[in-house]
């Protein structure tokens, strides 16, 4: 367990990017939202007349854009974290050394399946909060500024309710239902003897290509969006709100068929990353 452990700080240690981006993204965000504040009081009073949906919409709107800029960077992050977790250290013959050390190529492959499924989400989630927490103490002061209650902002928005809907949904959305795509980049980065974008990319484009051709279907590709950007079925919440980032009761989301088989076949092709680690040598 020691081992493990220390595998992952190495991981933390070498990868600055896992904790860089998010924070680069947060900073162009209190940016954007600073200049954005002067016109802000009048657009919340605006949708106050309008009516609660509309002012609910007003106030959360830039604490949703800024939830889903940290989300597709979090996202970015770990697909090219992935890509080169493996691939990298026999690129750069790092992996000799590595090897010669008393970590066990299992602990280094889930060492680094841990970062995207579970460290990166974490970090996200820390960030994310710290993000829209700075951004309601600007609000309350634009508000104060222009004779506008901070209750009507504060009212809007709960720190209990965006700390449970951004933590289980990064952690269950972005880390263990998405598991699936991460193993399989670090499948391919162990395997590739080179350009493991295209090798990760190609299969499944050729699987759908196949399919449209021979069968003039699009089933794969329907499969692979309903899985991972959470079905197709039903509309979501109106407006941009926090409704929309809210995730679904635990007991149903442990109750899919596709999770458990998308984590057998995360726990598979993990298995073969490390063989492959085991067997693969400098590149």
């Amino acid at each position: 367990m020691n081992s493990l452990v220390w595998a992952i700080r190495r991981e933390l240690w070498e990868n600055r990017s896992i904790y860089i981006g998010p924070l680069a993204v947060a900073g162009m965000i209190l940016v954007g939202f600073a200049v954005a504040l002067a016109a802000w009081p009048a657009r919340i009073e605006a949708a106050s007349a309008l009516g609660a949906s509309e002012l609910r919409e007003t106030v959360q709107q830039p604490y949703v854009v800024a939830a889903l800029m940290l989300m597709i960077i979090e996202i970015l992050v770990a697909i090219v974290y992935s890509l080169d977790a493996l691939y990298g250290e026999r690129r750069d013959r790092s992996i000799l050394f590595w090897k010669s050390m008393p970590v066990s190529d299992l602990e280094t492959v889930l060492a680094k399946a841990s970062i995207p499924i579970l460290v990166l989400p974490l970090v996200t989630f820390v960030v994310t909060m710290g993000t829209q927490v700075i951004m309601l103490l600007m609000g309350s002061a634009a508000l104060a500024a222009k004779g506008i209650s901070v209750g009507t902002l504060w009212g809007q928005l709960s720190l209990l309710d965006l700390t449970r809907i951004n933590l289980i949904h990064l952690v269950t959305f972005h880390g263990i239902l998405w598991a699936p795509l991460y193993a399989w980049l670090l499948l391919v980065s162990g395997w590739a003897p080179r350009a493991p974008f295209l090798w990760a990319v190609l299969p499944p484009v050729a699987i759908g290509i196949a399919e449209r051709i021979a069968f003039n279907t699009t089933r794969f590709a329907t499969l692979l969006r309903d899985y991972f950007l959470g079905g197709s079925g039903g509309e979501g919440p109106p407006g941009m709100t926090m409704d929309m980032l809210a995730p679904h009761q635990l007991a149903q989301f442990l109750a899919r068929p596709d999770l458990w088989l998308g984590l057998a076949m995360t726990a598979a092709m993990l298995f073969g990353a490390m063989k492959f680690r085991r067997a693969r040598g400098a590149i």
